[in-house]
Formats: structure tokens, C-alpha cells, sequence
């Protein structure tokens, strides 16, 4: 009975140890290289596809578009009522 419990250990330890460690998984979940979708690109490559441009990009753009939008609009409607200061009479 004590040799059979021998050579169970012994098949049990021989298993583990017959497979080299560069055959086994170590990262199983570590798959970031698989992307999903399409592949994001800078916007100077594309600038008529904003839906195939990198995120920060995206948002750099849009926060920049919204921006000369409000300025633009800010100029327009209070940049044309300024007074003008009235001559000296002579």
C-alpha cells in the first residue's frame, strides 16, 4: 500500500514537471493586442471619418468646434454694439 502511495506522488510530481515552462499559460487573459472593431486612427489621416478616430482626438476636436462656436456667436451678437465715442465739437 505505501508503494502505490509512492508512485501516485511520483506520477503526480512527474506530470507537473514533464511540461516546460515555455508551453504553458501563464497570461491567459492578457489579450490586448486583439482588438475589436476597426482600428482607430489620427484625424489627420482621416478627417472625413470622425467615427474611425482615436478618442482624445475626437474630444480635442469637438471640445475645439464648440468652442469657436461660442466665440463666433459671442462676437456676433455683441461685438457690433459698441459705441463710439462722440468727436470733439469744434
Amino acid at each position: 500500500m505505501a508503494s502505490f502511495a509512492r508512485r501516485a506522488m511520483n506520477l503526480a510530481q512527474i506530470q507537473s514537471a514533464r511540461v516546460p515552462a515555455s508551453v504553458c499559460q501563464r497570461r491567459g487573459l492578457a489579450g490586448a493586442a486583439d482588438h475589436h472593431g476597426s482600428t482607430k486612427v489620427d484625424f489627420w489621416k482621416q478627417p472625413t471619418n470622425p467615427g474611425n478616430w482615436k478618442e482624445e482626438h475626437f474630444v480635442l476636436i469637438s471640445l475645439a468646434g464648440w468652442g469657436t462656436l461660442f466665440y463666433s456667436g459671442y462676437k456676433l451678437f455683441t461685438g457690433g454694439k459698441a459705441e463710439k465715442p462722440a468727436e470733439a465739437a469744434q
